[in-house]
């Protein structure tokens, strides 16, 4: 995993690489190969604005649980600022580009939803039901940071006339990535103060990593659902 940033997260570098293949799956996968040739299908990727501002209201709806299980107020007071992030702002963005398309607000509500994005959706819910406050943000990081990730090596590598330009921008932009550093330093204090300094030789460390792979499996199958084109 050299050359992959880690945000500042010793344990967010530990979830990615105990994630094994998943990670590189999700991150490499041929839609987001797509988006930074340019190849990806404009149907494929209206489809998936469609399924993700959807997924964005339950993604929103589980970090306001994070902020019912912080134990802090600089934990509440982020897990709040995500979610004002996402409502006001991130699903502005689908909001805009399906706009341009013809594909108004109201269709993206009434949209079915896939059922990948039941899947990855639910289960993030809950891990913050049945888990605690970790349980819940290693299951929300593998989107957050794994998008930051994408979102700089894509600005390194896109081709210059992508038509998902705007896309790519927004995830390698500096509000993105400032919003990605912040993460990296909740996981850290999240992980030090329920686990301790020696988090990752706790037996209790490598649960939390499942929930970190699995939420990336989950991802790759929403990328899946994306090429797909349909529900």
């Amino acid at each position: 995993m050299s050359g992959t940033p880690d945000f500042g997260s010793k344990v967010f570098a530990a979830w990615r690489e105990a994630a094994g293949p998943a990670w590189p799956a999700y991150t490499g996968h041929a839609f987001v190969r797509g988006l930074g040739d340019g190849t990806l299908p404009r149907e494929a990727f209206l489809h998936y604005l469609k399924q993700d501002y959807i997924f964005l209201f339950h993604f929103a709806r589980a970090w306001a649980l994070a902020v019912v299980k912080a134990e802090t107020i600089a934990e509440a007071r982020l897990a709040a600022a995500v979610v004002d992030g996402l409502v006001n702002t991130e699903m502005s963005l689908h909001i805009e580009i399906c706009g341009r398309a013809g594909i108004a607000e109201a269709d993206l509500l009434a949209e079915e939803e896939a059922l990948e994005n039941l899947a990855y959706t639910r289960y993030v819910t809950d891990a913050g039901l049945s888990g605690d406050f970790l349980d819940l943000i290693a299951a929300l990081a593998p989107c957050v940071l794994g998008y930051g990730e994408i979102g700089l090596r894509l600005k390194a590598t896109a081709a210059a006339d992508t038509p998902y330009r705007e896309w790519i921008d927004t995830y390698a932009g500096a509000d993105y990535q400032e919003l990605c550093a912040k993460v990296g330093a909740l996981i850290e204090t999240a992980t030090a103060a329920r686990l301790g300094e020696r988090a990752q030789e706790t037996p209790r460390f490598s649960a939390i990593a499942d929930r970190f792979r699995n939420a990336t499996r989950l991802e790759v199958g929403f990328w899946d659902m994306g090429l797909r084109g349909h529900v």
